[in-house]
C-alpha cells in the first residue's frame, strides 16, 4: 500500500528544493590516471590521438536470438563502394561471408568527413562454441577476432549503466582540468575510455562465461553534438571485440543519429522513435528482453513494442525491460524529479504484460527496488520537452501531458504555486503497491523488481537522495565503478552487484537476490 510518510516526505522534499538550481554531480570520479598507473594508463594516452580519430571501430550487439550477431561499423567514403561484409565461422581460414546494408553517415558529425556505416547480421550461432569474424572497410578485410559463444541454457548477463564517456569534463587531473573538446583535444573521453575498458576486464576476468553485456543507456556525453571521439573511446575496450552488447538509447545517446550508425539493433520498431532510434527487442534463452527508448515519452507506443515483443516470443518464461531514466531509483538528481517522469504511465504497462525485471539507468547511483506493482488508481501522464534550440531536454520543468502546464522540478523561492504544483506532482508519483515478501529469494511474486544501475566507467557519480524511498530495498553509493551480472535460466533469475576498487579489487555491494518461476 501507499505510504502516508512517504506523501509528507515528497511534500516536504519539494518544499526544501524551492530556490534550489539543477543539481550537479559531486566531486567524486574515478581518475585514471591513479587507477591505471600500474595498469597502462601511459600507453593509453600515448595511442589516444590515434584512437581518437578513429571512427571505424565495430561494434557487436545481439541478433534476433542467440543464433545470431549484429555488427556495425563506419567505413571511410572513398572512390569505392562500401562493403558490408562480415566474414564468419569456426575455420579462420574458411570463413562464411554475410551482406548487409550501408548508408551515408551525416558529415556534420564527423567533422565534413565523408563516412558510410555498414549494418550486417551474421546467423546460424551454436552454443559453447569459437568463431572467428573479419569486416569489410571498402573491400579490405580487418585482422581476425575471436567471437566465443556460451550456454544458451543458464545465461550470465554484465548489467552496467551510464559509462557516458566524456563526462568527467572539468574534473581535474595531474593539475589540470579535463575538457570536452573535439577529437583529441577530449581529454574526458581519454580518461573516461580507459576507466570503461578497466571495468569490463575487470568484470570479464571475475566472468568469463559472460554471454552479453546490457547497457542502460548514455554511452558518451554529449547531448545533440558531434561525439564521434567518445564512441571512439567507448567501442575501443578490448571485452567489446568478443562480447556483444545491448545498449539502450539514453537521454544523452537520443539527439544524434551516430547512435543508429554504431548499434544495429535487432528487431528495431517504429516505435518509441528518437533521431537516435526507437525501441527494439530480442530473445535469448529463457528470456525475452525488450529495449525501450523512454526519451521518447509516448507510452502508448511503447506497449505497442512490448505487445509486438511478446507476440513475436510467447514462450519466453522471463520477460526483461531495460530503459535509461530510473522510474524507481534513488539519486538525489533524479529519483524524486525527472527520473520518476514515466513512473505512473509505464508501471500499469509493465503489470498488464507481467513483466519480471526492469533494468534501468540515468541515476549514477546503484539501488534494487522492493516489488512493486501499481495501485490501481487514475494517475495523471507527465513528459519533458524539448528545449528551445531543440539541442536538449528542458530539464527544469516536467509537463502535464492533459493540461500542458509547466511544473518547475525546482521552484523559485517563494513561489509557494510552483511548490504545490511539485509536491502535486510527486504525491501524484506515488502510484504504486509494495508487494509483501521476505528475503532475498522469491517464488512466483506478483510485483516486478526495479534495478538501477551506477556509473560502469566511474565518469560522473550522484548522491543518494538524504532519506531512502519506501519502495527501495538496497541502495549503495561508494564513488566507485559498479556492474551486475545476471543469471538466468529456466527455473530462477539472479542478480549480484560488485564495485570496483581504487586497487582493482572487485567487492560486492549488495546480496544475491534471486526471483524463482514453479508455473512457466
Amino acid at each position: 500500500m501507499k505510504n502516508k510518510a512517504a506523501v509528507i516526505l515528497l511534500a516536504s522534499l519539494a518544499a526544501a528544493s524551492v530556490g534550489c538550481t539543477a543539481l550537479a554531480a559531486t566531486e567524486h570520479y574515478n581518475d585514471s590516471s591513479l587507477t591505471g598507473a600500474s595498469s597502462g594508463w601511459d600507453e593509453w594516452t600515448a595511442g589516444w590521438e590515434e584512437t581518437a580519430a578513429d571512427f571505424t571501430k565495430v561494434s557487436i550487439t545481439p541478433g534476433s536470438d542467440e543464433s545470431e550477431l549484429n555488427f556495425a561499423w563506419y567505413s571511410q567514403k572513398t572512390d569505392s563502394e562500401a562493403t558490408p561484409v562480415v566474414h564468419f565461422g569456426k575455420d579462420p581460414d574458411a570463413l562464411e561471408a554475410f551482406t548487409g546494408a550501408a548508408g551515408d553517415v551525416n558529415t556534420e558529425l564527423t567533422g565534413d568527413a565523408a563516412y558510410e556505416y555498414n549494418h550486417v547480421t551474421v546467423s546460424g550461432l551454436e552454443p559453447d562454441t569459437t568463431y572467428y569474424y573479419t569486416v569489410e572497410k571498402n573491400g579490405v578485410e580487418t585482422e581476425a577476432k575471436e567471437y566465443t559463444t556460451k550456454s544458451f541454457d543458464t545465461v550470465k548477463i554484465l548489467y552496467v549503466g551510464d559509462p557516458q564517456v566524456g563526462a568527467s569534463k572539468g574534473q581535474t587531473q595531474d593539475g589540470g582540468e579535463l575538457a570536452a573538446d573535439n577529437g583529441a583535444a577530449n581529454t574526458a573521453a581519454r580518461n573516461d575510455g580507459f576507466a570503461w575498458n578497466r571495468t569490463l576486464n575487470a568484470a570479464l576476468s571475475e566472468n568469463p562465461d559472460l554471454n552479453f553485456i546490457i547497457s542502460a543507456g548514455d554511452q558518451v556525453n554529449k547531448t545533440g553534438n558531434p561525439k564521434e571521439e567518445e564512441y571512439a573511446a567507448y567501442l575501443d575496450a578490448e571485452a567489446l571485440t568478443g562480447l556483444a552488447v545491448a545498449t539502450t538509447i539514453g537521454n544523452h545517446d537520443s539527439l544524434n543519429e551516430d547512435y543508429f550508425y554504431h548499434f544495429y539493433n535487432p528487431n528495431a520498431t517504429e516505435y518509441g522513435m528518437t533521431q537516435a532510434g526507437g525501441d527494439y527487442y530480442y530473445a535469448y534463452g529463457d528470456g525475452l528482453f525488450i529495449v525501450l527508448n523512454t526519451n521518447n515519452y509516448n507510452v502508448a507506443e511503447h506497449a505497442k513494442a512490448i505487445q509486438e515483443a511478446v507476440d513475436a516470443y510467447p514462450d519466453a518464461i522471463w520477460r526483461i525491460v531495460t530503459i535509461h531514466q530510473d522510474i524507481y531509483g534513488t539519486g538525489l538528481d533524479h529519483s524524486d524529479t525527472d527520473g520518476m517522469i514515466l513512473r505512473t504511465q509505464l508501471t500499469p504497462v509493465f503489470d498488464s504484460f507481467d513483466i519480471d525485471v526492469v533494468l534501468q539507468g540515468h541515476d549514477h547511483t546503484y539501488s534494487r527496488s522492493k516489488l512493486l506493482y501499481g495501485d490501481g488508481q487514475e494517475h495523471q501522464s507527465y513528459e519533458f520537452s524539448l528545449n528551445e534550440d531543440g539541442t536538449d531536454y528542458d530539464w527544469d520543468h516536467a509537463t502535464n501531458t492533459a493540461t500542458q502546464e509547466k511544473i518547475a522540478l525546482s521552484p523559485e523561492e517563494g513561489d509557494a504555486e510552483g511548490a504545490a504544483a511539485l509536491a502535486t506532482f510527486q504525491e501524484d508519483n506515488l502510484c504504486y503497491t509494495i508487494e509483501d515478501v521476505d528475503g532475498n529469494t522469491v517464488t512466483d511474486p506478483q510485483g516486478t523488481l526495479y534495478m538501477s544501475a551506477n556509473s560502469a566507467s566511474g565518469s560522473k557519480f550522484y548522491e543518494l537522495i538524504s532519506a531512502q524511498q519506501d519502495y527501495i530495498a538496497a541502495r549503495s553509493q561508494n564513488w566507485l565503478p559498479s556492474y551486475s551480472v545476471i543469471t538466468m535460466d529456466a527455473d530462477s533469475f539472479s542478480i549480484d552487484t560488485y564495485q570496483l576498487t581504487e586497487d582493482g579489487a572487485v567487492e560486492p555491494i549488495d546480496g544475491t537476490f534471486t526471483i524463482e518461476k514453479t508455473a512457466q
